[in-house]
């Protein structure tokens, strides 16, 4: 078998906004075949950084928020990738208003198209919608005996500050070469 040439990974032109596009060079890729072989082959590294693999070469990639996009479907949360996400266990509302869930496949960023309606599974530890104010107040950081209903679960949601999301879930935003052989 060949082998693959040694090739530089490429920085700073590919980009997952806060609403899982996926950004070329600050542009939106709308190409479908496009879309689904970034998503295909997104992954990450040991120290967090994520990426597409293109062939030989990664193609590290600059998050607007988190590594991955939720939309809400049919009681389902679904990310960026189109691929079910596995396993929610708790969500939290961070300092900016942004509801995020935790995984098996890490942390997400709920599309603030789809808040509106997660905001609604908000209930009480008994399974009770929230009232009005008890959003507010749980959007204000007031997540006290609040839950989630997502996935056939109930799920706590606690807060956290925006700015310490990354480093309390262990990605890099924006990610830079650790070496000149970095491949």
């Amino acid at each position: 078998m060949a082998r693959w040439p040694n090739v530089p990974a490429v920085y700073g032109w590919l980009g997952l906004d806060r609403r899982g596009n996926w950004r070329l060079r600050d542009e939106t890729v709308h190409h479908p075949g496009l879309r689904d072989f970034l998503g295909r082959n997104y992954a990450s590294d040991a120290t967090g950084r994520y990426f597409v693999q293109n062939g030989p070469q990664r193609v590290f990639v600059a998050l607007a928020y988190t590594p991955w996009v939720l939309r809400f479907e049919q009681d389902a949360l679904i990310r960026h990738d189109r691929r079910v996400f596995a396993q929610p266990t708790a969500a939290l509302i961070d300092d900016r208003g942004s509801l995020l869930v935790l995984g098996a496949d890490g942390i997400g960023l709920v599309d603030d198209r789809d808040l509106p309606a997660m905001l609604d599974r908000l209930c009480d530890d008994r399974g009770r919608p929230l009232a009005d104010a008890d959003v507010e107040a749980a959007l204000e950081g007031d997540t006290h005996g609040c839950r989630l209903a997502v996935h056939g679960r109930s799920l706590t949601v606690g807060t956290i500050a925006h700015d310490a999301v990354a480093a309390r879930y262990g990605f890099e935003p924006r990610p830079q070469p650790d070496s000149d052989n970095d491949h």
